[in-house]
C-alpha cells in the first residue's frame, strides 16, 4: 500500500464526512492506494457514529475508538501501529489542513529521500494567542535540538513507514517527533509550507494547560535522548561535583579552625559559620543526585528495552 492517513479525532463530527471525501479525491486522482485511519479520542459527540458509517461504505476507512480522551499523543501513536503503508501522513480532522497537500508530501518522502516532512503554516488562521505561543515553542524547540524546523508542532506531516514504526510517542510528545525521529537515527528532516485554512467547524481545542505541557516536554525529551541510556552521566557528574564543591568548603572551615588552634587562638565554632550549613546541604544535595543517577542506571540494567537498536539494513543475516 503506498499511503496511510493517520487522523485523530476529537468532537469534530461536523468535518469527518468532508475530509474524508477530500482525502478520497486527492488520493484518487494521484493514482495511490491507501487507507485512512480515524482514531476517536473519547469524542463525547456523535464524530464515532460518523466514523463507523463511513467506515461500513467505504474499506479503506479504517476506525478506533478510545474510552476516554488520551490525547493527540495517544492517537497518534495508535495510528501509527496500525498503519500498513509506505508512507505515512498525519492531519487534524478539523479541515485547517489541507489534503490537497498529501501528492506532494508523498512525492517527498518517496523521490526526494526524506524521512520525515514536517509542514510550516506560514500563514496561520489561528487565534492571536495561540500563534504567540506557537512561535516562542518553535523558536525554543529549534535552539534546543538544533533541528532547523519553523513549525514543530504542526500536525500534517509525512514519514517513511520505518519512522512510525521506530518510535514511539506518549504523553504530550507529539509536538516533538521530529527531535524523536533524529535520536532513532533518521536525519533527513524536511520542511514543506503548506496551506493552512480558517477553521469551518466547531471551536478549537487549544488551552493555557498546552502551554506548560509543552515545555515540560520538552525538557523531559531534551533529558531522554541526552541521558536516557545512562542517567549516571548526567546525575552522577552533578552530584559529585556538588558533593566535591561542600567537601571543599568543609575542609576550609575545618583547616581554620586548625590554624588557630595552632596558633593558640580561640577558635570560632565550625557551626557558627552559615558556609557549614551550606556546605552542609551542598554535600547531602551531591550525594542524592548521585544516588538518583544509580538507582536510573540500575533501572536502565533490568529494562527489557535497554538493547533495542534501531537496525537500518542487512546482509547475509
Amino acid at each position: 500500500m503506498d499511503l496511510s492517513v493517520i487522523i485523530p479525532v476529537y468532537n469534530e463530527e461536523e468535518s469527518i464526512l468532508e475530509l474524508s471525501d477530500w482525502i478520497e479525491r486527492v488520493c484518487t486522482g494521484a493514482g495511490l492506494s491507501y487507507e485512512i485511519i480515524f482514531i476517536d479520542d473519547g469524542s463525547s459527540d456523535t464524530s464515532w457514529n460518523k466514523i463507523t458509517d463511513l467506515a461500513g461504505k467505504k474499506n479503506f476507512i479504517k476506525g478506533l475508538k478510545f474510552r476516554r480522551n488520551y490525547g493527540k499523543a495517544a492517537a497518534l501513536h495508535t495510528g501509527f501501529t496500525e498503519s500498513s503503508g509506505e508512507v505515512v501522513i498525519t492531519m487534524d480532522s478539523d479541515l485547517q489542513d489541507n489534503p490537497d497537500e498529501i501528492p506532494e508530501l508523498v512525492r517527498m518522502i518517496r523521490e526526494e529521500g526524506y524521512d520525515l516532512v514536517s509542514g510550516w503554516k506560514k500563514k496561520r488562521y489561528d487565534p492571536f494567542i495561540k500563534r504567540s505561543t506557537s512561535r516562542l515553542y518553535n523558536l525554543t524547540a529549534r535552539l534546543s535540538s538544533g533541528i532547523k524546523l519553523h513549525d514543530f508542532n504542526c500536525g500534517l506531516k509525512a514519514y517513511r513507514s520505518e519512522v512510525v514504526k521506530g518510535i514511539e510517542v506518549y504523553g504530550e510528545m507529539h509536538r516533538y517527533i521530529p527531535m524523536l525521529a533524529r535520536e532513532a537515527g533518521f536525519r533527513k528532516i524536511g520542511e514543506k509550507v503548506v496551506d493552512h485554512r480558517p477553521r469551518k467547524y466547531g471551536v478549537t481545542k487549544y488551552g493555557f494547560d498546552r502551554f506548560m505541557k509543552g515545555y515540560l516536554d520538552m525538557l523531559t525529551i531534551g533529558f531522554i535522548t541526552r541521558f536516557g541510556k545512562s542517567p549516571m552521566h548526567l546525575f552522577g557528574s552533578l552530584g559529585t561535583l556538588m558533593f566535591l564543591i561542600g567537601f571543599i568548603m568543609a575542609g576550609y572551615l575545618g583547616i581554620r579552625k586548625l590554624v588557630f588552634v595552632n596558633h593558640h587562638l580561640r577558635a570560632p565554632l565550625i557551626t557558627d559559620s552559615p558556609y557549614f550549613f551550606i556546605a552542609l546541604t551542598v554535600m547531602v544535595i551531591g550525594s542524592l543526585l548521585f544516588l538518583t543517577g544509580f538507582l536510573g542506571e540500575l533501572i536502565n540494567r533490568n529494562s527489557s528495552e535497554r538493547n533495542n537498536y534501531l537496525i537500518k539494513d542487512k546482509v547475509n543475516i
